[in-house]
C-alpha cells in the first residue's frame, strides 16, 4: 500500500526509482514468485508507465525491468526485437548478452554471434564484459563442435574398431553351456551366437523388402545451397508483445444480465399449493396427528 500510494502521489523528478524499489521489494518478499507476488502485473505497469520517458532508454534500471518483463512473455525474442527497434537499451551490454544467451539455449549459434557482433559494433557498455561473454560463447561453441567430431570418427577408425571388437547382434540364437542345466550366456558376441538358416533368410527377406529409392528428400546441412547467414535488421514494432495469458479474468458485460425477472404478483400474498390427483394411503390403526 505504501508503494502504491507513493506511485500515485509522486511529485519528484525520478519516477523510475519508485518502480525499481517496488519491484525489488516484491522479489525479496516473494522469492518463489507465484500468483501472490503479482510481479508480472507490476512489471507490465512499470514499462507502460515509463514508456514515454525517453531519458530512461539508456538507463540500466529501465532495461532491467524490460528484461524481467520478457521472462513473463510467451516469446522473449519478440520483446528483444521490440527493444532493438525502439532503441531501448541498445547502448548497454546487458541487452545483447541476454538476447544471445536465449538464442544459444535454442541452438541458434549463428544468430547469437550476430547479436554479439552488433553489441561490439555499437560499443555497448560495459564493453569489457561484453567482450568476455563473447569469448566464453565462442569457447563453448568450439567445444561442442569438437565433441561432435569425436562422436563421428573416420571410416578408418571404424574399420580398426570393427576388427578389434566383434559386433553385437540382437535377437540371435545363443549356444548353451553347462552339463546339468543348459544356460545361455549374457553376451551376444563372438562364439556365443549360433547363426541359423532361418535368421539369415529373414534378414535377406527384410533387406529385399526395403525400397531402394525413398519417396522424400533428405536435408543436407553441409550442402552449398543451404540458407545464408541471417542479417540482424530492426523490425517496425509498434507495441511490445503481449504477456502470457492470464487466468481467472472475465470479460466485461452488462451487470443486469444475470438478474431474475421480478414477478408482478404481490409478495405478501400466499400462493395456494395444488391438490394431489391421488388419495394417500392411511392405515386404520393410525392415530390422527394434530
Amino acid at each position: 500500500r505504501e508503494f502504491e500510494s507513493e506511485i500515485r502521489f509522486y511529485s519528484g523528478d525520478d519516477p523510475l526509482d519508485v518502480w525499481d524499489r517496488y519491484i525489488k521489494w516484491t522479489e525479496q518478499t516473494f522469492p518463489q514468485g507465484g500468483k501472490e507476488s503479482n510481479l508480472a502485473a507490476i512489471l507490465e505497469r512499470a514499462v507502460k508507465a515509463l514508456s514515454e520517458q525517453q531519458r530512461y532508454y539508456k538507463d540500466p534500471r529501465y532495461l532491467n525491468i524490460w528484461l524481467k518483463f520478457g521472462n513473463c512473455c510467451n516469446e522473449p525474442l519478440d520483446l528483444y526485437s521490440y527493444l532493438h527497434s525502439q532503441e531501448i537499451g541498445t547502448t548497454l551490454a546487458l541487452l545483447y548478452i541476454t538476447w544471445a544467451e536465449v538464442l544459444e539455449a535454442r541452438g541458434s549459434f549463428k544468430k547469437a554471434d550476430l547479436i554479439f557482433q552488433e553489441g561490439l559494433q555499437r560499443k555497448a557498455e560495459p564493453l569489457d564484459k561484453l567482450q568476455s561473454r563473447h569469448r566464453q560463447f565462442q569457447t563453448r561453441v568450439s567445444r561442442q563442435a569438437l565433441l561432435g567430431l569425436e562422436e563421428t570418427p573416420d571410416e578408418t577408425d571404424m574399420g580398426l574398431l570393427g576388427a578389434a571388437e566383434p559386433q553385437r547382434s540382437s535377437l540371435a540364437d545363443l549356444k548353451g553351456w553347462g552339463k546339468k542345466k543348459v544356460r545361455a550366456p549374457i553376451s551376444r558376441v563372438g562364439d556365443a551366437v549360433k547363426a541359423t538358416i532361418q535368421n539369415r533368410s529373414l534378414q535377406t527377406l527384410n533387406s529385399q523388402q526395403l525400397p531402394n529409392n525413398p519417396g522424400f528428400a533428405v536435408f543436407d546441412e553441409n550442402s552449398a545451397s543451404g540458407p545464408e547467414i541471417p542479417v540482424l535488421t530492426p523490425q517496425p514494432w509498434a507495441a511490445p508483445p503481449a504477456p502470457r495469458a492470464k487466468e481467472n479474468e472475465l470479460s466485461a458485460g452488462p451487470w443486469n444480465s444475470g438478474r431474475r425477472p421480478r414477478s408482478s404478483a404481490n409478495p405478501g400474498t400466499e400462493v395456494p399449493y395444488p391438490l394431489p390427483s391421488f388419495t394417500p394411503y392411511v392405515e386404520e390403526s393410525a392415530q390422527p396427528v394434530m
